[in-house]
């Protein structure tokens, strides 16, 4: 899986919409229609805007086929969260 840092992630989502509309030979207006939301929503998330409404992306992204995947992080921050929330087994 690839690993998308929290800058880029609005700009990797707008690449992957924008490339998957065009195999699809579909117009921004006619994704729009298809997604049930505005042509200048779509416009807005392939232009990598960071703050689109969850509910209209995950929309989009299913008329594409697309899904949207979370995993946990390898990161020294999400290591460090593990170790506070999850007790070391008695004995260690």
């Amino acid at each position: 899986m690839k690993v998308i840092m929290k800058e880029t992630l609005s700009a990797h989502i707008a690449a992957e919409v924008r490339a998957r509309r065009a195999a699809l030979r579909l117009t921004q207006q006619d994704l729009a229609d298809m997604a049930g939301v505005s042509e200048r929503f779509v416009r807005f998330l392939e232009k990598g805007k960071p703050s689109v409404q969850l509910d209209s992306l995950t929309t989009v992204l299913e008329t594409l086929g697309l899904e949207l995947r979370l995993a946990a992080r390898s990161s020294e921050a999400a290591k460090a969260l593990t170790r506070e929330t999850i007790p070391e087994e008695a004995g260690q």
